[in-house]
């Protein structure tokens, strides 16, 4: 005699084989061993690719119906990376099919799942498992340093190996670039990691290619400070701040020889050219290709230690020239912690630099740093009591300081003003809005920054 709970379970799984029956094949090898079986259709024919980030919602069950996890039920989004092997095999096959805002739900056997193994307690050995994912959203893979969108893959097809190449590394690469829906680029071209802009490839592609695996074909999404920034590229008919997107292909790579497999020598002679080579790239304007070169510097040089005391002398020269560089190209991007970063290690190196703490002054100055500007502007009159430009430098933070203080004085008396009104006149207002006001008043506060300063030409 059975049991009415069995009976369910039975019922359960009848149902179970009815939905296989039904239900498409995704595995490459055509061995059903991942099915899906579409309940909701999604937005458009967009679906993910190989690395994107994605959002899904799911509830896993058991073929008798017992429910062994679900995301609804934790109230919280299961975001992971598709394909890299982050969730069940079965997950990153079925999930690759689906569209935004799809429901659907998977059939997965054991081979796709967790196996001979399973996942005690709550999944049996060889459980085939059924799985109801709604994908919520995906996007690609950011790979900009500071995660800021600029540089935004999406992998068609992936690469194989492990090795990627180095910065300084020879490339082969096939590309398509576009503007919009206009096609501006299309070729083979061979050029060194981080020197594409002398063939018209932009830094972004640089920073992508170090990332990329041999035989890999990528999507890439390039904003306008990694592609051709404010000045585009009139030889391609690209316009300024133009959002770019290119279509790249890694055919081949020889990979550039890291510091450990160079004599001394080499490293000398090469630091001479980059330096060279990164005083051109500054005087165009390309301010992050230029960085790129004073880095080489440092990494190669930095860590020499058995040398003789003209080689000592010489390293210490070219790895000085190479921090007050950087600091330049920083304070033109705007990027002024970086700036305070290179001149603090100049100034490690020579701790009287005057170029190092006139310009940690201008970096620090335009962060609102107002007292540790102008303490690093007097320290250039203790070098150089003739530096007019530092006098004129400590000046303006005296007054800027007062400018300031001014402004928060003024900004903080009517904020304690408006709360003390909120009472007696804001009483019809809703809390919402009373707190929208207070936002805004902080955000004056924040919102002041001093005029930008123009940094000298190279070394």
């Amino acid at each position: 005699m059975t049991t009415g709970s069995e009976q369910k379970g039975t019922e359960r799984e009848a149902q179970a084989a009815e939905l296989e029956r039904n239900a498409a094949d995704l595995t490459p090898s055509r061995d059903r061993g991942v099915l899906k079986v579409v309940k909701k259709a999604g937005l458009d024919d967009k679906t993910p690719m190989i690395g994107d980030k994605v959002f899904v919602h799911y509830t896993g069950t058991l073929l008798n119906g017992k429910i062994f996890d679900s995301s609804r039920e934790r109230n919280e989004q299961f975001v992971f990376d598709l394909g890299k092997g982050q969730v069940l095999k079965a997950w990153d096959i079925g999930v690759a099919s689906m569209k935004k805002g799809e429901v659907c739900q998977l059939i997965c056997k054991p081979n796709y799942a967790y196996g001979a193994a399973g996942s005690p307690p709550k999944v049996p050995p060889n459980s085939t498992l059924l799985f109801e994912v709604e994908l919520i959203d995906f996007k690609g893979e950011d790979l900009t340093d500071c995660e800021d969108g600029g540089i935004i893959r999406r992998i068609r097809k992936k690469g194989h190996g492990y090795s990627t190449p180095n910065e300084g590394a020879a490339v082969e690469v096939s590309i398509e670039g576009r503007s919009g829906a206009v096609l501006f680029d299309q070729r083979e071209v061979k050029f060194v990691i981080g020197e594409g802009e002398d063939q018209d490839i932009p830094i972004g592609i640089d920073k992508a290619l170090e990332k990329m695996q041999k035989g890999e074909h990528c999507v890439l999404h390039l904003m306008p400070e990694y592609g051709f920034g404010d000045l585009g590229k009139p030889k391609l008919n690209v316009p300024p701040n133009a959002e770019l997107d290119y279509e790249v292909l890694l055919k081949n790579f020889e990979k550039a020889k890291e510091s450990w497999e160079m004599s001394t020598q080499e490293k000398f002679e090469r630091a001479a050219l980059v330096k060279e080579k990164g005083t051109i790239y500054f005087k165009a304007g390309k301010y992050k290709q230029a960085q790129i070169q004073y880095r080489k510097i440092v990494a190669w040089l930095e860590q020499e230690y058995c040398l003789s005391q003209e080689e000592r002398q010489r390293a210490r020269s070219l790895i000085l020239a190479a921090h007050l560089n950087a600091s330049m190209c920083s304070l033109k991007l705007n990027e002024y912690l970086k700036a305070v970063d290179s001149c603090d290690r100049a100034l490690e190196i020579d701790r009287a630099n005057e170029k190092a703490l006139y310009r940690r002054g201008e970096a620090r100055l335009c962060v609102n740093e107002f007292d540790l500007a102008q303490a690093d502007f007097q320290k250039v009159l203790q070098v150089n009591p003739e530096n007019k430009a530092a006098k004129t430098q400590i000046v303006l933070c005296q007054n800027r300081r007062k400018e300031h203080h001014e402004r928060n004085k003024k900004i903080y008396a009517n904020m304690f003003q408006k709360f003390a009104d909120r009472d007696s006149k804001g009483k019809g207002e809703t809390s919402k809005s009373l707190r929208q006001k207070e936002r805004n008043v902080f955000k004056e506060v924040e919102e002041d920054r001093p005029e930008e300063k123009k940094p000298r030409e190279a070394e």
